[in-house]
Protein backbone atom coordinates (compact mmCIF):
# COMPACT_ATOMS: atom_id res chain seq x y z
CA UNK A 1 0.00 0.00 0.00
CA UNK A 2 1.67 3.16 -1.20
CA UNK A 3 1.07 6.30 1.21
CA UNK A 4 -0.70 9.31 -0.42
CA UNK A 5 2.38 11.77 -0.39
CA UNK A 6 5.44 10.03 0.71
CA UNK A 7 8.35 9.12 -1.48
CA UNK A 8 8.23 6.22 -3.68
CA UNK A 9 11.23 3.29 -2.66
CA UNK A 10 13.01 1.88 -5.49
CA UNK A 11 12.40 -1.43 -6.76
CA UNK A 12 14.88 -3.92 -5.18
CA UNK A 13 15.55 -5.33 -8.66
CA UNK A 14 17.77 -2.02 -9.67
CA UNK A 15 18.93 -0.49 -6.30
CA UNK A 16 22.41 0.02 -5.95
CA UNK A 17 23.30 0.27 -2.24
CA UNK A 18 26.60 1.89 -1.86
CA UNK A 19 29.17 -0.69 -1.20
CA UNK A 20 30.68 -1.24 2.14
CA UNK A 21 33.44 -3.10 1.26
CA UNK A 22 35.02 -1.81 -2.34
CA UNK A 23 37.81 -3.75 -1.72
CA UNK A 24 36.14 -7.22 -1.65
CA UNK A 25 34.00 -5.45 -4.94
CA UNK A 26 37.38 -4.77 -6.99
CA UNK A 27 38.60 -7.88 -5.46
CA UNK A 28 36.11 -9.91 -7.31
CA UNK A 29 35.92 -7.67 -10.24
CA UNK A 30 39.75 -8.56 -10.68
CA UNK A 31 38.91 -12.35 -10.13
CA UNK A 32 36.35 -12.05 -12.76
CA UNK A 33 38.41 -10.28 -15.49
CA UNK A 34 41.19 -13.04 -14.88
CA UNK A 35 39.44 -15.98 -15.18
CA UNK A 36 37.84 -14.98 -18.36
CA UNK A 37 41.49 -13.82 -19.70
CA UNK A 38 42.76 -16.96 -18.95
CA UNK A 39 39.45 -18.63 -20.41
CA UNK A 40 40.51 -17.01 -23.78
CA UNK A 41 43.97 -17.97 -23.93
CA UNK A 42 43.06 -21.13 -23.62
CA UNK A 43 40.50 -21.26 -26.23
CA UNK A 44 42.92 -19.30 -28.37
CA UNK A 45 45.56 -21.84 -27.01
CA UNK A 46 43.36 -24.76 -27.93
CA UNK A 47 42.35 -23.61 -31.12
CA UNK A 48 45.74 -23.15 -32.55
CA UNK A 49 46.88 -26.38 -31.86
CA UNK A 50 43.49 -28.06 -33.21
CA UNK A 51 43.97 -25.98 -36.56
CA UNK A 52 47.82 -26.96 -36.79
CA UNK A 53 47.86 -30.75 -36.38
CA UNK A 54 44.25 -30.68 -38.29
CA UNK A 55 46.74 -28.89 -40.89
CA UNK A 56 49.53 -31.77 -40.72
CA UNK A 57 47.06 -34.79 -41.08
CA UNK A 58 45.21 -32.95 -43.86
CA UNK A 59 48.56 -32.56 -45.90
CA UNK A 60 49.53 -36.24 -44.50
CA UNK A 61 46.50 -37.70 -46.16
CA UNK A 62 47.24 -35.71 -49.12
CA UNK A 63 50.92 -36.97 -49.41
CA UNK A 64 50.58 -40.45 -48.51
CA UNK A 65 46.86 -41.30 -49.85
CA UNK A 66 45.67 -39.19 -52.81
CA UNK A 67 49.46 -39.22 -54.04
CA UNK A 68 48.45 -43.21 -54.64
CA UNK A 69 45.43 -42.38 -56.18
CA UNK A 70 47.30 -39.86 -58.83
CA UNK A 71 50.58 -39.92 -59.20
CA UNK A 72 52.96 -37.13 -60.06
CA UNK A 73 54.25 -37.17 -63.59
CA UNK A 74 57.38 -36.21 -63.07
CA UNK A 75 58.97 -36.77 -66.57
CA UNK A 76 57.18 -33.04 -67.34
CA UNK A 77 60.51 -32.49 -65.60
CA UNK A 78 62.91 -33.35 -69.11
CA UNK A 79 64.99 -36.98 -70.20
CA UNK A 80 67.26 -37.69 -67.55
CA UNK A 81 67.25 -37.94 -63.99
CA UNK A 82 71.00 -37.74 -62.22
CA UNK A 83 71.51 -40.12 -59.18
CA UNK A 84 74.22 -40.19 -56.70
CA UNK A 85 74.95 -43.08 -54.46
CA UNK A 86 73.45 -44.93 -57.32
CA UNK A 87 74.87 -48.23 -56.51
CA UNK A 88 73.16 -49.14 -53.08
CA UNK A 89 70.43 -49.08 -51.06
CA UNK A 90 67.97 -45.57 -51.36
CA UNK A 91 70.38 -44.59 -54.29
CA UNK A 92 69.73 -47.71 -56.60
CA UNK A 93 66.06 -47.91 -55.59
CA UNK A 94 65.79 -44.32 -56.60
CA UNK A 95 67.46 -45.29 -60.07
CA UNK A 96 65.37 -48.40 -60.57
CA UNK A 97 62.13 -46.55 -59.90
CA UNK A 98 63.00 -43.17 -61.88
CA UNK A 99 63.68 -45.78 -65.16
CA UNK A 100 60.75 -47.54 -64.64
CA UNK A 101 58.71 -44.07 -64.77
CA UNK A 102 60.97 -43.37 -67.85
CA UNK A 103 63.84 -41.30 -67.34
CA UNK A 104 66.70 -42.27 -68.85
CA UNK A 105 69.42 -42.65 -65.64
CA UNK A 106 73.02 -41.44 -65.12
CA UNK A 107 74.15 -43.52 -62.20
CA UNK A 108 77.26 -41.74 -59.96
CA UNK A 109 78.99 -43.79 -57.11
CA UNK A 110 82.73 -44.80 -56.70
CA UNK A 111 82.97 -48.31 -57.37
CA UNK A 112 82.76 -48.88 -61.29
CA UNK A 113 81.99 -52.53 -61.26
CA UNK A 114 78.88 -51.67 -59.34
CA UNK A 115 77.72 -49.14 -61.96
CA UNK A 116 78.33 -51.49 -64.54
CA UNK A 117 75.80 -53.91 -62.85
CA UNK A 118 73.11 -51.63 -61.93
CA UNK A 119 73.49 -49.97 -65.28
CA UNK A 120 72.79 -53.53 -67.05
CA UNK A 121 69.90 -54.23 -65.11
CA UNK A 122 68.14 -51.11 -65.56
CA UNK A 123 68.88 -51.53 -69.21
CA UNK A 124 67.21 -54.95 -68.96
CA UNK A 125 64.57 -54.06 -67.04
CA UNK A 126 63.04 -50.66 -67.96
CA UNK A 127 64.73 -50.56 -71.92
CA UNK A 128 65.76 -46.96 -70.74
CA UNK A 129 69.55 -45.98 -71.70
CA UNK A 130 71.97 -45.25 -68.87
CA UNK A 131 75.06 -43.61 -68.25
CA UNK A 132 77.77 -44.21 -65.61
CA UNK A 133 80.00 -41.91 -63.92
CA UNK A 134 82.91 -42.85 -61.28
CA UNK A 135 83.72 -40.69 -58.60
CA UNK A 136 84.39 -40.84 -54.97
CA UNK A 137 82.63 -38.07 -53.27
CA UNK A 138 84.79 -38.23 -50.35
CA UNK A 139 87.55 -36.52 -52.53
CA UNK A 140 87.98 -32.45 -53.02
CA UNK A 141 86.51 -30.73 -55.60
CA UNK A 142 88.54 -31.72 -58.28
CA UNK A 143 86.18 -34.60 -59.09
CA UNK A 144 83.36 -32.19 -60.07
CA UNK A 145 84.87 -31.59 -63.23
CA UNK A 146 84.39 -34.78 -65.07
CA UNK A 147 81.22 -34.89 -63.41
CA UNK A 148 80.45 -31.60 -65.14
CA UNK A 149 81.65 -32.71 -68.34
CA UNK A 150 80.39 -36.33 -68.23
CA UNK A 151 76.80 -34.45 -67.77
CA UNK A 152 76.96 -31.75 -70.39
CA UNK A 153 74.50 -31.70 -73.06
CA UNK A 154 71.79 -33.54 -71.19
CA UNK A 155 68.50 -32.71 -70.92
CA UNK A 156 68.60 -33.46 -66.80
CA UNK A 157 64.92 -33.06 -64.90
CA UNK A 158 65.53 -34.65 -62.01
CA UNK A 159 68.41 -34.63 -59.80
CA UNK A 160 68.26 -37.35 -56.63
CA UNK A 161 71.22 -36.28 -54.24
CA UNK A 162 71.54 -39.99 -52.32
CA UNK A 163 74.93 -40.26 -51.49
CA UNK A 164 76.05 -40.33 -48.16
CA UNK A 165 78.39 -41.72 -45.28
CA UNK A 166 78.49 -42.38 -41.55
CA UNK A 167 81.75 -42.16 -39.70
CA UNK A 168 81.92 -45.24 -38.06
CA UNK A 169 80.73 -49.13 -38.34
CA UNK A 170 79.02 -48.46 -35.19
CA UNK A 171 77.76 -45.88 -32.35
CA UNK A 172 80.85 -44.53 -31.23
CA UNK A 173 81.48 -40.99 -29.57
CA UNK A 174 83.45 -37.87 -31.38
CA UNK A 175 86.67 -38.19 -29.95
CA UNK A 176 86.47 -41.90 -30.06
CA UNK A 177 85.77 -42.22 -33.99
CA UNK A 178 88.84 -44.37 -35.80
CA UNK A 179 91.11 -42.17 -37.86
CA UNK A 180 88.70 -39.11 -36.60
CA UNK A 181 90.97 -36.25 -38.56
CA UNK A 182 90.86 -37.66 -42.01
CA UNK A 183 87.07 -39.18 -41.85
CA UNK A 184 85.68 -35.92 -40.44
CA UNK A 185 86.68 -34.48 -43.66
CA UNK A 186 85.29 -37.47 -45.45
CA UNK A 187 82.08 -37.21 -44.00
CA UNK A 188 81.78 -33.23 -44.55
CA UNK A 189 82.61 -33.72 -48.13
CA UNK A 190 80.67 -36.92 -49.14
CA UNK A 191 77.26 -35.89 -47.26
CA UNK A 192 77.49 -32.06 -47.53
CA UNK A 193 79.67 -30.67 -50.21
CA UNK A 194 78.23 -33.15 -52.80
CA UNK A 195 74.68 -31.72 -52.45
CA UNK A 196 75.92 -28.02 -52.78
CA UNK A 197 78.61 -29.00 -55.76
CA UNK A 198 76.06 -31.33 -57.77
CA UNK A 199 73.28 -28.38 -57.17
CA UNK A 200 75.60 -25.97 -58.63
CA UNK A 201 76.10 -28.23 -61.87
CA UNK A 202 72.60 -28.94 -62.49
CA UNK A 203 70.27 -26.41 -61.56
CA UNK A 204 71.18 -23.80 -64.34
CA UNK A 205 70.31 -26.09 -66.59
CA UNK A 206 66.74 -26.41 -65.12
CA UNK A 207 66.32 -22.88 -64.41
CA UNK A 208 67.09 -22.43 -68.21
CA UNK A 209 63.82 -24.52 -69.46
CA UNK A 210 61.87 -22.92 -66.07
CA UNK A 211 61.53 -26.96 -64.66
CA UNK A 212 63.55 -29.51 -62.43
CA UNK A 213 63.47 -31.36 -59.62
CA UNK A 214 65.59 -31.71 -56.62
CA UNK A 215 65.49 -34.15 -54.01
CA UNK A 216 67.72 -34.45 -51.63
CA UNK A 217 67.77 -37.26 -49.18
CA UNK A 218 68.21 -36.12 -45.53
CA UNK A 219 67.26 -38.18 -42.27
CA UNK A 220 65.23 -38.07 -39.53
CA UNK A 221 68.12 -38.16 -37.58
CA UNK A 222 68.46 -34.43 -38.81
CA UNK A 223 65.28 -33.46 -36.52
CA UNK A 224 66.40 -33.94 -33.47
CA UNK A 225 70.22 -34.30 -31.82
CA UNK A 226 71.39 -37.25 -32.11
CA UNK A 227 73.78 -38.70 -29.82
CA UNK A 228 76.61 -41.11 -30.87
CA UNK A 229 76.10 -40.55 -34.68
CA UNK A 230 76.55 -36.82 -34.12
CA UNK A 231 78.67 -35.27 -37.38
CA UNK A 232 76.54 -37.97 -39.36
CA UNK A 233 73.14 -35.86 -37.79
CA UNK A 234 74.24 -32.57 -37.94
CA UNK A 235 75.47 -32.48 -41.75
CA UNK A 236 71.53 -34.02 -42.00
CA UNK A 237 70.48 -31.20 -40.66
CA UNK A 238 72.01 -29.27 -43.10
CA UNK A 239 70.97 -30.92 -46.10
CA UNK A 240 67.45 -30.33 -44.92
CA UNK A 241 67.56 -26.37 -43.80
CA UNK A 242 69.31 -26.12 -47.45
CA UNK A 243 66.48 -27.95 -49.10
CA UNK A 244 64.00 -25.71 -47.59
CA UNK A 245 66.18 -22.41 -48.41
CA UNK A 246 66.88 -23.94 -52.06
CA UNK A 247 63.20 -24.17 -52.75
CA UNK A 248 61.78 -20.91 -51.52
CA UNK A 249 64.65 -19.40 -53.54
CA UNK A 250 63.83 -20.32 -56.61
CA UNK A 251 60.27 -22.42 -56.49
CA UNK A 252 58.73 -19.07 -58.55
CA UNK A 253 61.42 -20.33 -61.05
CA UNK A 254 59.79 -23.64 -61.54
CA UNK A 255 61.99 -25.52 -59.39
CA UNK A 256 60.61 -28.10 -56.79
CA UNK A 257 63.09 -29.39 -53.92
CA UNK A 258 62.37 -31.43 -51.97
CA UNK A 259 63.52 -32.92 -48.67
CA UNK A 260 63.31 -36.90 -47.93
CA UNK A 261 63.73 -37.38 -44.34
CA UNK A 262 63.79 -41.10 -43.87
CA UNK A 263 63.58 -43.06 -40.54
CA UNK A 264 64.89 -46.64 -40.56
CA UNK A 265 65.36 -48.51 -44.13
CA UNK A 266 66.28 -51.98 -44.63
CA UNK A 267 70.03 -50.92 -46.40
CA UNK A 268 73.90 -51.89 -46.02
CA UNK A 269 74.34 -48.31 -43.73
CA UNK A 270 71.36 -50.18 -41.14
CA UNK A 271 73.29 -53.40 -41.28
CA UNK A 272 70.43 -54.89 -43.60
CA UNK A 273 68.10 -54.72 -40.61
CA UNK A 274 65.03 -56.74 -41.77
CA UNK A 275 61.96 -54.67 -42.92
CA UNK A 276 58.75 -54.66 -41.07
CA UNK A 277 56.16 -52.52 -40.10
CA UNK A 278 58.24 -49.85 -38.81
CA UNK A 279 61.29 -50.86 -41.11
CA UNK A 280 60.62 -50.64 -45.08
CA UNK A 281 63.00 -52.10 -48.04
CA UNK A 282 64.75 -49.31 -49.93
CA UNK A 283 62.28 -50.06 -53.38
CA UNK A 284 58.68 -49.78 -51.13
CA UNK A 285 60.20 -46.78 -49.63
CA UNK A 286 61.43 -45.02 -52.55
CA UNK A 287 58.32 -45.73 -54.50
CA UNK A 288 56.62 -44.30 -51.81
CA UNK A 289 58.43 -41.30 -51.57
CA UNK A 290 58.80 -40.63 -55.26
CA UNK A 291 54.62 -40.03 -55.14
CA UNK A 292 54.72 -37.27 -52.54
CA UNK A 293 56.72 -35.19 -54.94
CA UNK A 294 54.37 -32.31 -55.69
CA UNK A 295 52.17 -33.19 -52.55
CA UNK A 296 55.02 -31.63 -50.15
CA UNK A 297 58.67 -30.46 -50.11
CA UNK A 298 59.18 -31.99 -46.78
CA UNK A 299 58.56 -35.84 -46.27
CA UNK A 300 59.18 -38.91 -43.86
CA UNK A 301 58.80 -40.81 -47.53
CA UNK A 302 56.20 -43.23 -46.29
CA UNK A 303 53.16 -43.45 -44.15
CA UNK A 304 54.49 -45.53 -41.82
CA UNK A 305 57.55 -43.30 -40.98
CA UNK A 306 55.52 -39.58 -41.34
CA UNK A 307 53.43 -41.85 -38.22
CA UNK A 308 56.62 -41.96 -36.11
CA UNK A 309 57.72 -38.86 -36.78
CA UNK A 310 54.80 -37.33 -35.89
CA UNK A 311 54.53 -39.43 -32.38
CA UNK A 312 58.43 -38.41 -31.46
CA UNK A 313 57.71 -34.80 -32.50
CA UNK A 314 54.08 -34.51 -30.58
CA UNK A 315 55.54 -36.54 -27.41
CA UNK A 316 58.94 -37.00 -26.84
CA UNK A 317 61.14 -34.09 -26.28
CA UNK A 318 64.30 -33.68 -27.86
CA UNK A 319 66.09 -33.76 -24.72
CA UNK A 320 64.08 -37.16 -23.65
CA UNK A 321 65.16 -38.83 -27.18
CA UNK A 322 68.54 -37.80 -26.90
CA UNK A 323 68.54 -39.10 -23.31
CA UNK A 324 67.29 -42.53 -24.10
CA UNK A 325 69.58 -42.79 -26.87
CA UNK A 326 72.60 -42.17 -24.80
CA UNK A 327 71.72 -44.77 -22.54
CA UNK A 328 71.51 -47.31 -25.07
CA UNK A 329 74.15 -46.50 -27.83
CA UNK A 330 76.52 -45.75 -24.99
CA UNK A 331 77.49 -49.03 -23.54
CA UNK A 332 77.42 -50.33 -27.35
CA UNK A 333 80.09 -47.52 -28.22
CA UNK A 334 82.00 -48.24 -24.91
CA UNK A 335 82.45 -52.28 -25.66
CA UNK A 336 82.98 -51.24 -29.49
CA UNK A 337 85.65 -48.85 -28.40
CA UNK A 338 87.35 -51.29 -25.63
CA UNK A 339 87.22 -53.99 -28.84
CA UNK A 340 89.58 -51.69 -31.00
CA UNK A 341 92.05 -50.99 -28.20
CA UNK A 342 92.55 -54.32 -27.10
CA UNK A 343 93.06 -55.07 -30.86
CA UNK A 344 95.69 -52.77 -31.11
CA UNK A 345 97.33 -53.67 -27.95
CA UNK A 346 97.40 -57.12 -29.38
Amino acid sequence: MQVVGAEPKPSRLFSFAPCQYPGIMVSVLEEGCLSRGFALIGLITVGYVAITQGWRILCGFRAHFVSHWWKPNLRQYGTWAVVTGATDGIGKSYAEELARRGFDIVLISRSPEKLQRVAEGIEQKSGRKTKIIQADYTGDVGIYTPIEEGLKGLDIGVLVNNVGMAYSNEPVRFLDVPNVKERLTNVINCNIVSVLQMTRIVLPGMLKKKKGLIINISSEAGSHPFPMVAVYSSTKVFVDYFSRCLHTEYSPQGITVQSVMPLLVSTNMTFGIKSNIFVKTSDSYVYDALNTVGSTTRTNGCLSHALQSYFFHLFISDFTLSSNILAILGPRALKALMKRTMTKTD
